[in-house]
């Protein structure tokens, strides 16, 4: 039997979800390093600098095929069919938005049916309990946990809000916002190696590699 095609990414397990909450919020500890530098400070990933859109897109194939999953790729304008190159998949956060509304929609219907039961009113000459006086509420107290999960969630998967990142620690990847584009492979996934990794990205074009330490 084929293989159903996965609508959504992998679902991060809890450690995964730690060491990612560790990076911008400062009370949860980090996890120990798998590499260190030879200053003994801990190997956030290695970088690769691109001059060439069509070069960079090649590239994102290349490490995409190479099966590596906590990387990515930072350029100084959208890059079309980059997602794609990538191999993003859709994000979980449609279902998210669709749980909460489901959650606030059958959350206000019963406050209102508890407090009706309590305190009988009259609403246009309809009966008791009738679903017409609770659409207003139903519909507002859905919107609005929707829109903080979409908001908030949002925030979440994309690591936010992050006051800072290793990578500012490099000089190179500041022109990311001029004229150069950059892959990033993290230390942190399972295939990393600072050998093969190396080669890799060497053998994808790359200009120029650098070995990022993190200042924790």
């Amino acid at each position: 039997m084929p293989e159903l095609p996965k609508i959504f990414g992998k679902i991060p397990s809890v450690s995964e979800l730690l060491a990612s909450a560790s990076d911008y919020m400062p009370f949860i500890p980090k996890p120990a390093p798998k590499y260190v530098s030879e200053s003994g400070k801990p190997v956030h990933g290695i970088t690769a600098e691109f001059s060439k859109t069509p070069v960079v897109v090649r590239a994102a194939e290349k490490v995409r095929d190479a099966g590596y999953t906590r990387w990515d790729v930072m350029t100084p304008f959208p890059i079309h069919g980059m997602e794609t190159s990538m191999g993003i998949k859709r994000t979980i956060l449609p279902a998210l938005a669709a749980g909460a509304a489901l959650t606030g929609v059958a959350g206000a219907l019963a406050m209102q049916l508890y407090m009706n039961n309590d305190f009988e009113m009259v609403v246009q000459g309809k009966p008791f309990l009738s679903w017409e006086p609770l659409t207003p509420i139903t519909f507002e107290i859905g919107i609005l946990l929707t829109a903080f999960t979409c908001v908030f969630g949002m925030m979440a998967l994309n690591g936010l809000p992050r006051f800072h990142h290793p990578l500012f620690n490099s000089e190179r990847f500041l022109s990311v916002s001029d004229n150069r584009f950059f892959v990033c492979i993290e230390a942190s996934d399972p295939k990393f190696d600072p050998v093969r990794t190396r080669e890799l990205l060497e053998s994808a074009g790359a200009d120029r590699i650098e070995l990022v330490e993190d200042e924790n």
